[in-house]
């Protein structure tokens, strides 16, 4: 065998090992894909220097994809100023996606807002890499909301994220009709 033929063979075993070796890696580790998903921390901008957060950890698994309302996790946030604020923490109960943006909703089991506790509200997020956005139910109310808010409301993601701090990651939501 010449030289030239010998190499395209020994690289082309080359790729195939490697081809084969990834496939089989991907196939044991990752599994079927999430039929939704929001994750990821940011802060958001404001000039007064307000320490703002919000924290996503909801999915909804491959086998419940035709239902957004399976959705499971929680999600958080934090308002503070001045060593003045608050925090919240939600059980999610719903999650719809598509293409980047992703609204959540859940019920509020922590905070330490009185008379919160147990209301639903609802988050929006834009995912767009190191500038993502925001948007929650209780924008233009003055505490968060009516108890009896719809699964999976919010408003439009309005706010911007601090710079460097965004890291949301929106799975489109697939469903099959």
């Amino acid at each position: 065998m010449n030289r030239r033929t010998k190499i395209v063979v020994l690289g082309s075993a080359v790729l195939l090992t490697a081809g084969a070796a990834a496939t089989a890696s991907a196939a044991g580790s990752h599994g079927p894909r999430e039929g939704a998903a929001l994750t990821g921390t940011a802060k958001l901008y404001r000039s007064a220097g307000d320490d703002i957060t919000f924290s996503f950890d909801a999915h909804l698994a491959a086998a419940d994809k035709a239902d957004p309302m399976k959705a499971t996790g929680t999600f958080e946030w934090s308002h503070y100023l001045d060593g003045e604020g608050a925090y919240g923490k939600a059980k999610v109960d719903c999650l719809v996606t598509g293409g980047k943006v992703a609204v959540v909703s859940g019920i509020v089991t922590d905070t330490d807002l009185p008379g919160e506790k147990g209301k639903r509200v609802g988050i929006s997020v834009h995912d767009l890499g190191r500038s993502d956005r925001l948007g929650y139910s209780w924008a233009t109310t003055e505490d968060l909301g009516p108890k009896d808010l719809p699964k999976c409301i919010s408003s439009a993601p309005f706010e911007k994220v601090k710079k460097g701090t965004g890291d949301f990651r929106v799975v489109p939501w697939q469903p099959e009709f």
